[in-house]
């Protein structure tokens, strides 16, 4: 094994996957039910337009809480502006991107259409395997 080896084992292409009209009371729920720390954005065409993380859920959360009304869509309260990982990455890559990065997770595209997800707990994981 090599460092350079591709990361196709390591993608989750089984995570959740929003909508950004998708009611963020609902998005909120599966990432909780789901425990995940974040979800793709996508849309008609499978495109990423975006990526929700827990983070994100505090404030449409808090605001139910203060005022017992859920409101707003997936694409009011997730991030646009996403860092990927293109599909043919190597574990050395994805290494760096998570050491430049604060992230716990890479959405990964190829062709800019959404494939899974890579976490850094993972990436490590594998790092180990081959040191």
């Amino acid at each position: 094994m090599s460092a350079h080896e591709s990361i196709d084992d390591l993608v989750l292409t089984d995570t959740p996957v929003l909508t950004p009209d998708m009611p963020i009371r609902r998005a909120v729920a599966t990432l909780v039910r789901q425990q995940v720390t974040a979800a793709a954005v996508i849309d008609d065409s499978g495109r990423l337009t975006g990526i929700l993380s827990q983070k994100d859920c505090f404030r449409p959360a808090l605001n139910a809480s203060y005022y017992q009304e859920w409101k707003g869509t997936v694409g009011d309260f997730m991030s646009p502006d996403v860092t990927v990982l293109p599909a043919d990455s190597d574990v050395l890559a994805a290494a760096e991107a998570f050491l430049e990065y604060p992230y716990r997770l890479f959405p990964i595209v190829d062709k800019e259409v959404f494939t899974g997800m890579l976490r850094r707990s993972d990436v490590l994981k594998r790092l180990v395997e081959l040191g």
